[in-house]
Parts: C-alpha cells; sequence; structure tokens
C-alpha cells in the first residue's frame, strides 16, 4: 500500500487558479480547499505564459498559502511552453506537477527527466490528467508510474476527444471514469474527478460530488471558490457515518478478542473489509480536523 493509501492526505477540493492572475493567487490564500492547481495552462493566453510561470513558481515557494497542498499545472510538452513550464517548477518544487493529457508512462518519463534535470527534489511527484482515449487506454500504466501520485480526470477534454456529451447523469463518461478509478486503486494513488462547469448550478454540482464520491473518487477538482465547501462536505465522512465506523471497530475488536467469528453492527454483518473501510474513514477525518 501506498503512503498516501497509509495515510490520507485530504484532497476533497483542488482548485484551479489562473497563475496569471495575482489578485486570484492571494484571493487563495484564504480560501479553504485542501489543494491548488496554479495553472499555466488552460487559463493562461500565451502572451501572459511567461509571467504565469513566473507567478506560479514564486507563489509555491512562497511558504505562504498554509496547510493548503500546492501543485503547477504545466503546459503540454507538445507545446512551447511544456519544457520550461516542468523545469521551473521543479526548481521551484511545488507538492507536484499536473501534467495535461498524459498518453502512457513514457510521456510520464519525459516529465520524470525534466524534473530530475532541473533538480526538483523526489518530493515533487506528478498528477496525470486523463482526458484523451489514449490515456484511458493506458490509465494502468499511468497511475502505476513510479512517480504518478494522483491521476487527475479531465471531463471537458475527455468528452472532446470521445465525441460524447456531458450530461446531468454524466452517463457516457462514467465507464471511462471507473477505468481510471480502478487504475488509481491498484496503485494505490489518489483519484480526482473532473470540474464541474456551470458556477451557477448549485444542485447540478452537488449531483456530480456525490456521484463523484460513491464511485469512489477521493475529491473534485474545481474552477471557482464557491464550489469549494460543497465539495468539501461531500468528500468528507459525515458524523454519523464517523459515529458507525468507530461502532464498527469497536465490534470487530470485541469480537476478536472474544474469538467470535461473526460481527454484527445494527443488524448489518461486518467483516475485515468494513473494518478497514472505518479506519480510513476515521484517519480521513482526523486528518481533516488538524486543517
Amino acid at each position: 500500500m501506498s503512503a498516501a493509501a497509509a495515510s490520507p492526505r485530504p484532497r476533497r477540493s483542488v482548485l484551479y487558479m489562473p497563475a496569471a492572475n495575482a489578485r486570484a493567487l492571494e484571493k487563495a490564500k484564504s480560501i479553504g480547499a485542501d489543494a491548488l492547481i496554479f495553472d499555466l495552462e488552460d487559463a493562461v493566453a500565451p502572451d501572459a505564459k511567461e509571467a504565469a510561470r513566473e507567478g506560479a513558481c514564486a507563489a509555491a515557494s512562497s511558504g505562504e498559502y498554509g496547510y493548503r497542498e500546492l501543485t503547477i499545472r504545466c503546459n503540454g510538452l507538445d507545446t512551447p511552453w511544456g519544457r520550461d513550464d516542468i523545469r521551473a517548477a521543479g526548481a521551484a518544487a511545488p507538492s507536484a506537477v499536473v501534467i495535461p493529457k498524459v498518453s502512457s508512462a513514457a510521456h510520464l518519463a519525459a516529465v520524470s527527466d525534466l524534473l530530475d534535470t532541473a533538480g526538483a527534489p523526489d518530493s515533487v511527484r506528478i498528477w496525470a490528467m486523463i482526458e484523451t482515449p489514449a490515456g484511458i487506454a493506458h490509465a494502468r500504466e499511468i497511475a502505476g508510474f513510479e512517480r504518478t501520485e494522483a491521476v487527475v480526470m479531465g471531463t471537458n477534454d475527455m468528452a472532446k476527444e470521445l465525441h460524447a456529451t456531458i450530461t446531468p447523469d454524466r452517463a457516457a463518461l462514467v465507464p471511462h471514469l471507473a477505468t481510471c478509478l480502478v487504475a488509481a486503486r491498484e496503485a494505490g494513488v489518489t483519484a480526482l474527478d473532473g470540474v464541474y462547469n456551470d458556477i451557477r448550478d448549485a444542485d447540478g454540482f452537488a449531483a456530480v460530488c456525490r456521484q463523484g464520491a460513491d464511485l469512489g473518487f477521493d475529491g473534485k477538482t474545481l474552477i471557482h471558490p464557491s464550489q469549494v465547501d460543497p465539495a468539501n462536505g461531500a468528500f468528507s465522512p459525515s458524523l454519523d457515518e464517523l459515529d458507525f465506523h468507530r461502532q464498527v471497530i469497536e465490534a470487530f475488536e470485541a469480537a476478536v478478542a472474544d474469538g467470535r467469528g461473526v460481527v454484527t453492527v445494527d443488524g448489518k454483518m461486518v467483516e475485515n473489509l468494513h473494518v478497514d473501510e472505518a479506519r480510513r474513514a476515521i484517519a480521513l477525518a482526523e486528518a481533516i480536523s488538524q486543517r
């Protein structure tokens, strides 16, 4: 089991922040997101790429963002800015670089080599965005790459590349999201659901958060600060759930001590797998409470 799986780091809410916008970078210091992605890609015009790179690297190394996990989304390797983004990010040493449209483990090896040549410490990991047919097809090797710490669903590009329509229930995307989620779980890395585009649609956003949590995602990438609190709530165990989890652990430990092989809690059969899930949820809640 990976360190990420053994000691879960909360990544319920992962907010994209345009790195070319100095006011946005300043505001991010007070937003309650678990993690921030300083974005050099989609949110930045071509003539602002270099300034955005400087701003993102300065922010990532500033020490001014408290508990928030800091990452930098670089431009793709097939762009004029991608390699310089990765080298600069490596030198700034954020928690991770976020790489768009990852297609294979070889793609990630090229990124990792660039990080190494920039002198990035081993602590700088890779969050691999899966948003193309090639990425979906190679999800297992992408998630299993030695420097991968998270797989991030790029649902907008995924739908575009698949010629699919994003409906409220995301029916066309769920099989592909599940494929990537299975790969992440096998590799023991974090799995982050994709963004929701309509920041005015609170009900729709809440429904998609519930769907992502029910599927098994660890959190959701976000495009607006107003989405942070709902995402935090959706991907956190509730007080009732935590109370049940504690009952499960107590009952199971008592049964083991008594030599009993069958345990029930509130009329439900309890097995090792339920105890493992209970301990994971409690560990997550404890990590959240320490913020």
